[in-house]
């Protein structure tokens, strides 16, 4: 070590060096896990969008607004399914006017072809708890044959879509 002062290396100089390495490295850590939450809320806020169905509208082309649902039921006009699991319709019951046929039932399909008389031009409305599972059903119930799918995007519960079948006070029929 020629040329070079002791003094260079003192313990002092050494602990300052390690203190700074020590920074620097905790700020790498720092850093990776505010990138993680910032990574991981994101995640959620798209999980969260996802789940409550915030960016549907309820009246746009191929969906309708629960009192619309409810009117054409009534009506005659649509077939309205209640696509929830049977544990759902206890919990909040069944809006007035819509067959209760759960979308996990091995044969879906065939039931709601059944309320139609087979007929897979005539309007069959969906709906469930927030508008999700509808909006995946009808595109498998497209893919089945059926031409005149409606979502009804706010569900029974409501979503970005509005308020909800049941916090608009329409009717519901009890199921045990």
């Amino acid at each position: 070590m020629q040329g070079c002062p002791v003094s260079a290396y003192s313990p002092a100089k050494i602990e300052n060096i390690g203190a700074e390495f020590m920074d620097k490295s905790r700020f790498t850590r720092r850093g990776f896990l505010a990138g993680a939450g910032v990574v991981v809320l994101g995640g959620a806020a798209v999980f969260g969008a996802n789940w409550f169905n915030i960016g549907a509208q309820a009246g746009e082309d191929g969906t309708l607004s629960t009192p619309q649902a409810h009117n054409a039921a009534l009506s005659g006009a649509i077939v309205l399914v209640d696509i929830r699991r049977p544990d759902e319709w206890t919990r909040t019951g069944v809006g007035e006017g819509a067959v209760p046929i759960s979308m996990l039932d091995r044969d879906f399909i065939d039931q709601v072809s059944a309320k139609v008389g087979g007929d897979h031009t005539q309007p069959v409305a969906l709906i469930c708890a927030r508008g999700v599972r509808s909006r995946k059903m009808t595109t498998r119930l497209q893919q089945a044959g059926f031409t005149n799918i409606i979502d009804v995007p706010e569900g029974m519960l409501g979503s970005g879509a509005g308020a909800g079948w049941i916090k608009r006070g329409l009717p519901t029929v009890v199921m045990n």
